[in-house]
């Protein structure tokens, strides 16, 4: 019994030590002085990283290691570093001072950096450490890391432009004017299915990490989209989420404005590297007669040899419907994915009122759902602007939702009744023909179209990439 009882203090005792030695630097010192002793086993190499060449010029491998290391969780172990403001005022950095040492790993490698000044001149450099026998295994993947960190860092920082075609500026000065792209829009802040938002941000990144692959196949590094759906279900906000996620400067092309077929390829070939190219309302463009862009010029625009003069960009094209949009325009290579962005359905709604109004649950929601399900229909845009003007109440902003779906679903009703008592017209022989205004599924067409309860889209053998929409019923279709 008195053994057992030792045999604990002692156990109670050890751990009491351990504890304290984790609390102090005692335990910091002995691990120091443990690496230390195991690098009197092995050959290290150096590398210097100079700030400035011979001719007093940046060394931008300098920069691309400082914001490398900047970054490395490492940086916070150390026994002491610098804090500076970042470019936003609220932002706060670290950054290393002369002769300090942050520790990385790479492929299970260990490697040093320190920064130090030089005695000749005094300019500051990094130099880099590692153990000889991994330098051939491990230093140009290694430098390869920290440029690609570097420049998604870098990519990251900057600030999205927004920018637009300028009238009149001539070719040799350049045809965008930008700036500045706020829009607060986000993947998080949209109201839509989580599910397609999750693929399509997994689409997006794995577009960025395709490169070798688009080589590999002999096709440009591109990805095209093409979001459809009434007015007010969130395309413009779609685009902006993409820009946000992307950090990819955007570019909107107004075809009204461009003067011909040369004017579009010369815009086209102004753009940059890592952008977004967007064009709105393609389907309203193609149905205008008197247009100065032909559809031929639209075409090689999308994916003709033109387009190879630039990498890493992502085409987005708008429509409200691409029913009777020309299927060359719709076909893969031209538009990889197609996404659609239906009328508000009650899972939606739900949505809108969370973040809107702050309501989860409320007694009114069951009035909704069953007006909803009536066909009653107002897109999302619609029901945001009755919550934001009445968001002080969120009764009164849902009972006046309740009020406009209900409105919606009597003008619906009465359209359908007249619709429907010129059915009879369709037994006509004058009116059987092609192209026959009044009949029955022509009229509902119409109809479903006007009030926005047409699920858009037709049915193809050859369909692209599809990453689906949320039907009323909140089931997902995709292609």
């Amino acid at each position: 019994m008195v053994n057992m009882i030792l045999i604990l203090f002692i156990i109670l005792s050890l751990f009491l030590i351990l504890r304290f030695l984790l609390r102090t630097s005692f335990l910091h010192i002995l691990l120091k002085l443990f690496r230390s002793l195991e690098d009197w086993f092995h050959v290290y190499q150096s590398y210097r990283v100079p700030q400035f060449n011979d001719l007093f010029q940046e060394n931008d491998l300098y920069h691309k290691v400082s914001t490398y290391l900047n970054s490395l969780p490492s940086l916070e172990d150390s026994d002491f570093t610098n804090f500076f403001t970042g470019s936003k005022s609220n932002d706060i950095v670290l950054h290393l001072d002369t002769n300090q040492t942050v520790q990385d790993t790479f492929l299970g490698a260990r490697i040093n950096w320190t920064v130090e000044k030089s005695e000749k001149n005094g300019r500051r450099m990094f130099v880099l450490r590692l153990r000889k026998n991994d330098k051939r295994r491990i230093l140009r993947p290694y430098l390869q890391h920290i440029l690609s960190v570097a420049d998604d860092i870098d990519q990251r920082k900057k600030e999205i432009k927004l920018r637009m075609k300028v009238e009149n500026l001539t070719v040799e000065n350049g045809r965008w004017r930008s700036v500045p792209f706020n829009h607060p829009a986000s993947f998080d802040t949209l109201v839509m299915d989580v599910d397609l938002k999750n693929r399509v941000k997994a689409d997006l990144e794995m577009f960025l990490k395709s490169k070798q692959f688009y080589h590999r196949l002999g096709r440009v590094w591109k990805r095209s989209y093409l979001l459809y759906g009434a007015s007010g279900t969130g395309k413009s906000s779609f685009v902006a989420a993409m820009a946000r996620f992307l950090y990819f400067d955007v570019y909107d092309i107004d075809l009204s404005k461009v003067s011909d077929d040369s004017d579009l390829k010369m815009l086209l070939l102004q753009t940059t590297h890592r952008s977004m190219i967007v064009v709105e309302d393609l389907d309203c463009f193609l149905k205008e007669k008197s247009r100065d862009v032909s559809l031929k010029g639209i075409l090689n625009f999308m994916d003709g040899i033109i387009s190879c003069c630039g990498e890493e960009r992502v085409m987005v094209f708008t429509m409200n419907s691409k029913d009777q949009v020309d299927q060359a325009v719709l076909r893969p290579g031209r538009i990889d994915v197609h996404i659609q962005f239906p009328p508000c359905d009650f899972s939606a709604f739900k949505s809108l009122a969370n973040s809107y109004l702050g309501v989860k649950e409320h007694k009114l929601f069951p009035q909704v759902e069953e007006i909803f399900q009536g066909g009653a229909s107002l897109s999302p845009a619609e029901i945001g602007e009755i919550m934001i003007s009445n968001r002080s109440s969120p009764t009164r902003a849902l009972k006046s939702v309740i009020t406009a779906l209900q409105t919606t679903g009597s003008n619906a009703k009465r359209v359908s009744e007249r619709l429907s008592d010129s059915e009879s017209i369709r037994n006509s022989d004058e009116t059987v023909g092609q192209g026959n205004l009044f009949s029955r599924d022509h009229s509902v067409r119409e109809f479903r179209k006007l009030y926005g309860l047409l699920r858009m889209g037709s049915k193809r053998k050859e369909e692209p990439l599809h990453l689906g929409s949320v039907d009323k019923e909140g089931s997902r279709h995709e292609a």
